[in-house]
């Protein structure tokens, strides 16, 4: 009997120490994830975003005037064609960028851009900019392939994305049609995975909790099934219901949804951050010197901030960076390649400033806030204690506007990750057409709308962090394809430029199938005589 319960105990404390599934899975993704997002992946971000920059010739500045006329400067432009769409199968140029960016503009913006800060210091906002600058140039890169190996699928609609140009262009080249075919399906496969983790359960999780912390406790009643509360099972419920109407409608009913919120709410955001960035105006000198300051760790360590140093400055800014804006993920090319555009170049424009938006503008401006918190020391860079990086932005317009701000950052928070939401139902959906056919990806969407009711009710993050995982794994296959594909960018930059800066008469590079090219052919040959014909104009009047 003794050595029976002897042995018994024995075995009982050893299946308490043993790791269970789960646990091995979550090491196993957090090895993987760390290397892909922490070692190799920025490394090969950053580096193809500075070859990209330099074959380029630095087109984001070289051009700055450019690709801002042709994106949101010309906007408003009674002879803009960028918010005009006839075409069947296709969505604007505005369009596609709204889309581009309810999926980029997200909670990373806020409360990554807090985590940010309270890791790395103040200097991780250097680094988001340079993540940003280099990054404009790889979305263009991105953007202009989209355009160019895409093609209509049955349903008469624009498909264009990484798989298309790891299948065509890098499948193109000699001895490389097999290579390029696996790494399409590696890049759609981690895409699918990613759309339902990162891309809904993860998102509708925070809008949950975030909308539980500013209900009224009353409202709860206590009532729970098992782990989960009956409140966030209506909620996940109302926002599958909402999601459903607006992704079942297919991608025009997503852009035309995405057009009139996400410039909204991005406003609004912006705004609200520049009342606290002009009540802070004598402050700005210390909150910008403090950037630059901390930017090289300088007194990172010796300063105040124990255990942060110049990497892990560096780590955090351009992970952040990367993880608001996607540039190298190959995700927002997607839906830029549905545009109505005929000139790749002239989407990869929008991907500059898609970038310039979501990091330079929107982040920075949540960076400005948490800066003038107080929970930062600008001197230090010391983070004080008891500060929770993902409330930090809302209290700290809490701390201006009372229980206006805090309710306001509440649901600029739930509108982002939403909008996240619906962006990415349409990556998904794409990635899963290649894999399986234009008539499976309706049971995709369906599937993943179902699925956002599982986001409301989930009390485990796993699924989210391997999904996270699957993220970053979707840069490997892209990265290799827009580095191999090196020529053809610097061919439709070259040939844009000269065609349409320098007036050369150049024959139009616009798609590697011979049928689309001469169909679009003849539409930018009208463009550009439209455009001769207003500049010949306009130095007539001077």
């Amino acid at each position: 009997m003794y050595l029976s319960s002897m042995l018994i105990e024995m075995g009982e404390a050893a299946a308490e120490k043993a790791p269970s599934v789960a646990d091995k899975i979550a090491e196993v993704n957090s090895a993987i994830g760390d290397f892909v997002w922490t070692n190799m992946g920025l490394i090969l971000l950053i580096s193809a975003g500075i070859i990209l920059t330099c074959v380029t010739k630095f087109f984001q500045v070289s051009h700055l005037k450019t690709w801002w006329m042709n994106t949101i400067g010309g906007l408003f432009s009674k002879k803009s064609k960028a918010r005009r769409n006839k075409e069947s199968g296709s969505v604007s140029q505005f369009q596609a960028l709204c889309t581009a960016l309810a999926a980029t503009i997200g909670t990373g913006n806020i409360a990554g851009v807090a985590a940010a800060i309270c890791i790395g210091g103040p200097g991780a906002v250097f680094w988001m900019w340079i993540a940003a600058f280099f990054g404009m140039m790889t979305n263009f890169s991105e953007n202009i392939l989209g355009i160019y190996y895409r093609r209509k699928n049955s349903e008469g609609e624009w498909c264009g994305g990484a798989m298309y140009y790891l299948h065509d262009g890098l499948g193109g080249y000699k001895h490389c049609k097999v290579v390029g075919r696996v790494l399409a399906c590696m890049f759609s496969v981690f895409a699918v995975l990613a759309s339902f983790g990162i891309g809904n359960m993860g998102q509708i999780n925070k809008i949950v909790i975030n909308l539980d912390n500013v209900l009224p406790k009353s409202v709860d009643l206590g009532i729970a099934f098992g782990d989960v509360k009956w409140t966030h099972l209506i909620m996940g419920v109302v926002l599958m219901i909402l999601g459903g109407l607006i992704i079942l409608g297919g991608l025009k009913r997503i852009a035309s949804f995405a057009e009139k919120v996400v410039p909204f709410m991005a406003c609004a955001y912006i705004l609200g951050c520049l009342v606290i960035f002009v009540m802070n105006f004598q402050n700005l000198g210390a909150i910008f010197g403090s950037i630059f300051k901390f930017a090289f760790g300088i007194n990172a360590v010796a300063g105040g901030v124990a255990g942060v140093t110049v990497k892990t400055v560096i780590t955090q800014g351009c992970k952040r960076g990367v993880f608001s804006n996607e540039a190298g993920l190959g995700s927002s090319v997607m839906v830029h390649s549905a545009s109505n555009v005929r000139e790749p170049v002239k989407q990869g424009m929008w991907g500059i400033f898609e970038v310039f938006a979501d990091t330079i503008v929107v982040c920075t401006m949540t960076a400005v806030v948490v800066l003038s918190s107080g929970k930062i020391d600008l001197a230090t860079g010391a983070v004080a204690e008891g500060t929770n990086d993902a409330t930090l932005v809302a209290e700290s317009f809490g701390s201006y506007f009372g229980t206006f701000g805090t309710v306001f950052v509440s649901v600029a928070l739930l509108l982002f990750a939403f909008t996240t939401v619906i962006g990415w139902s349409h990556y998904g959906s794409k990635s899963f057409e290649y894999l399986f056919g234009t008539k499976a990806a309706k049971g995709y969407k369906i599937f993943f709308v179902l699925m956002m009711v599982s986001g409301a009710v989930m009390t485990s993050s796993l699924a989210w962090d391997i999904s996270d995982t699957f993220n970053g794994l979707m840069m490997v296959p892209n990265l290799i394809g827009v580095l191999a594909l090196l020529p053809v960018i610097i061919k439709l930059t070259k040939n844009f430029v000269d065609r349409r800066i320098k007036h050369k008469d150049v024959e139009p590079m616009l798609s590697f199938d011979p049928e689309i090219q001469a169909a679009h052919a003849k539409d930018v040959e009208l463009e550009e005589q439209e455009e001769n014909a207003e500049l010949v104009s306009a130095n007539s009047e001077q």
